[in-house]
């Protein structure tokens, strides 16, 4: 590691005056740094290294301002390095403002870097904080949810950030405001082909929503109707009797041969864990019953050959159908 000499000459090296060949040469160097947990460690003693580096993602260089981001997307993987980011040198507030901006080039790495920071509870507490201050869930919702809003970055990540943010009672509350309609938005997004990142943010955020069990019945209504949306990933193109179609919630009646499952097992389990959680109420196991779930998840734990989900798919059934075995 360097000593504190060297750091400090490196310190040097990391001003908007400095030539950018030089600057240049600074953050490759600290961008190898961030990359193994010595160099992290290290950095994280060197809160004034970390704040200089940090002015330097509004560096006129795009190279330059792209290793700066590449290197807090490192820095912000390790959990040491939450505090001293976010409290000492305080990158929230410009993270989140440049945020807003539909043209800024390095948005992806924005999400990232709070995706990252947000996945412990004690940062959350501080980004949720922050975030309401500078942003609102509001408008970082109506970000997530506007296809093309920023055309220069695809804003994925923002699903994993407000999966770990529902890990907070708080944020749960304003996701399930009734008068808001924020979960509503989010569920279309369970089949979003094109990222299994969003998508999978999506059912997490839905599956932590989920743990408040005084809103299962609101969920489960027809003001949200949260069950089609997490059945109809599991379902596939199996043919089932025309008494099964017709008990079933119409978006899952009588599906065309080519439906295709959720491909990603762990995406599977977290829809698996968010059904069962939805049993947890008498009136939630009497609404699966009522709609019909059984016999989507016989066909589904057919199918299912990761063993994990399977079971977890087993212990649905359990809650669900206790009196029936399984129909092969």
């Amino acid at each position: 590691m360097l000593s504190d000499s060297e750091a400090a000459e490196l310190l040097s090296f990391l001003t908007p005056s400095t030539r950018p060949d030089v600057k240049g040469q600074a953050t490759e160097y600290l961008l190898g740094l961030s990359g193994n947990r010595d160099g992290c460690r290290f950095l994280r003693s060197k809160p004034d290294l970390l704040a200089a580096l940090f002015a330097l993602i509004s560096d006129p260089s795009v190279a330059i301002a792209k290793d700066s981001y590449h290197i807090l997307i490192n820095l912000s993987a390790d959990e040491t390095l939450h505090q001293v980011l976010v409290s000492d040198v305080k990158v929230l507030p410009v993270l989140l403002q440049k945020l807003l901006d539909p043209e800024y080039l390095f948005s992806d790495q924005i999400c990232t870097i709070l995706s990252n920071l947000s996945r412990h509870e004690k940062t959350c507490k501080t980004v949720f904080k922050v975030l309401q201050e500078e942003v609102g869930v509001a408008q970082l919702v109506e970000i997530f949810c506007t296809e093309g809003y920023n055309k220069k970055a695809k804003l994925h990540y923002l699903g994993p950030l407000l999966s770990n943010l529902t890990q907070l009672p708080e944020a749960r509350n304003y996701m399930m405001d009734k008068d808001r309609c924020v979960v509503q938005r989010l569920l279309p997004f369970t089949q979003f082909q094109a990222s299994a990142v969003r998508r999978g943010g999506v059912i997490g955020t839905l599956r932590n929503c989920c743990f408040d069990h005084a809103h299962h019945e609101w969920l489960l209504s027809d003001a949200v109707d949260i069950l089609p949306f997490l059945l109809l990933p599991l379902a596939g193109p199996e043919e089932l009797t025309e008494e099964e179609n017709d008990g079933l919630p119409v978006d899952l009646q009588y599906l065309p041969e080519d439906k295709k499952r959720e491909e990603d097992p762990d995406i599977r389990k977290m829809l698996l864990e968010t059904l069962l959680l939805l049993t947890a109420t008498k009136a939630g196991r009497q609404t699966l019953k009522d709609k019909n779930v059984y016999p989507i998840m016989r066909e589904f734990h057919n199918w299912e050959k990761d063993v994990v989900v399977t079971a977890a798919c087993e212990k649905l059934v359990q809650e669900t159908s206790r009196r029936r075995g399984w129909r092969t």
